[in-house]
Formats: C-alpha cells, sequence, structure tokens
C-alpha cells in the first residue's frame, strides 16, 4: 500500500528493451535507498513496482506487457526523473489516501493555469473515469495524492475533464512542476470512490430490473 505522497523524485540511468519487457534503473536518494531490498515495493509515477537488483550504478525494477501498456512509464528515457514512493509500513502516518499501485489509465493534461503561488492543471482522462470523478474527491496523478478541485463534464467535442492546484511544495518535490500539456500522467482513483460508485450502480442496475 501507499499513501500518495510522494518522497522524491529519482533519474531513469539506464533501461534494457526486450520484447513486450522493459528494465529500468534508476539512482536513488540515499534515504530513498536505506533500508531497501531485492523484494520491495516502489512506486514510480504511481505504479508498484518490485526491485530486481541492487548495485551501485542504481535500482533496478522489471516493467511488464501491462504495465507498459496503461502507464506512462514505457515512454520514459534515460534522463528523465519519475516521482517516488516507498512502500507504506504499518504504523506509518496516512498523508494523504491510500492507494494501491495499480494504474488504471493515464490523462493527458490539456490545460495549465500559473498563479502566484501556486498552479492548476487540468486533465482530460478516458471516458470511462468520468463516473468517479467528483468535486472534492480524492485522485493518484503520478503517484501523487491529490484533492480534485472542479469536474466538467464529457461533451461531445471533449470527454471529461478535472482540476487539481499544486502548492509550491508539490511542485519542488514532484515531476508535476515540469508537466506541460500535451503531457501524459497516470491515474489511479481512490480505491473507496471506486467501491462506492460501483456499488451504488449495481443496487441501481438491480432495483432497475
Amino acid at each position: 500500500m501507499f499513501t500518495g505522497i510522494v518522497q522524491g523524485t529519482a533519474k531513469v540511468v539506464a533501461i534494457q528493451e526486450a520484447e513486450a519487457f522493459r528494465t529500468h534503473v534508476v539512482m536513488l536518494p540515499d534515504d530513498l535507498r536505506s533500508g531497501l531490498e531485492v523484494g520491495a515495493s516502489v512506486a514510480h509515477n504511481g505504479v508498484c513496482l518490485t526491485v530486481t537488483a541492487l548495485t551501485e550504478a542504481g535500482v533496478s525494477f522489471d516493467l511488464m506487457r501491462e504495465t507498459l501498456r496503461v502507464t506512462n512509464l514505457g515512454e520514459l528515457t534515460v534522463g528523465d526523473h519519475v516521482n517516488i514512493e516507498r512502500a507504506a509500513r504499518f504504523g506509518d502516518e496516512i498523508g494523504g489516501h491510500a492507494m494501491s499501485g495499480h494504474i488504471m489509465a493515464q490523462a493527458e493534461l490539456v490545460e495549465l493555469e500559473e498563479a502566484p503561488n501556486n498552479r492548476r492543471l487540468w486533465f482530460e482522462p478516458p471516458h470511462a473515469l468520468g463516473r468517479f470523478l467528483f468535486d472534492k474527491g480524492y485522485i493518484g496523478v503520478d503517484g501523487a495524492s491529490l484533492t480534485i478541485g472542479e469536474v466538467r463534464p464529457a461533451t461531445a467535442e471533449q470527454g471529461p475533464r478535472f482540476c487539481v492546484d499544486l502548492i509550491p511544495e508539490t511542485l519542488q518535490r514532484t515531476t508535476l512542476g515540469e508537466r506541460v500539456p500535451g503531457d501524459r500522467v497516470n491515474i489511479e482513483v481512490a480505491p473507496q470512490t471506486q467501491a462506492i460508485v460501483e456499488t451504488v450502480e449495481r443496487v441501481l442496475k438491480v432495483r432497475g430490473t
């Protein structure tokens, strides 16, 4: 489990490609590498990955076909940075919201609004995710636990859209401060939101029959 509180970023220092498979190596800061072992879980842009090797050259992680299909990790190149969060431990403070590290889809950054001390980002996810979006609801964006500021329903011309507001700390600590329109981010809907929406839909369907 993860909390959505990004602990820092890590640079991708090597990528090994294979058929429908990829291994990428990141250079973790010392504080995030401390106590890390092979088999441990680490979120990269919100994606739960398993440590496969630890060397002086970096920490290795394998990306399977489904990970490459659903997430933005397959678009990474050497030199890029990813948001990092170590798996939560029993007793840790949950400063964000509980996250599984299982990405549902990607969303495109379609609009960016600058302000003196914050930044508002508007994203357009796939239509299927629109039913999970609510004003002031939680959402995971590239592994960061954020609060939805506003939701715009889908129209004939475009899909549903939502915005998040980023404070200076989030802009400094994560890669979201470097995002520009056209970039794609990983999206995880809060498990609680997903469960409630799907339960209500099932109840309404049964009553409707």
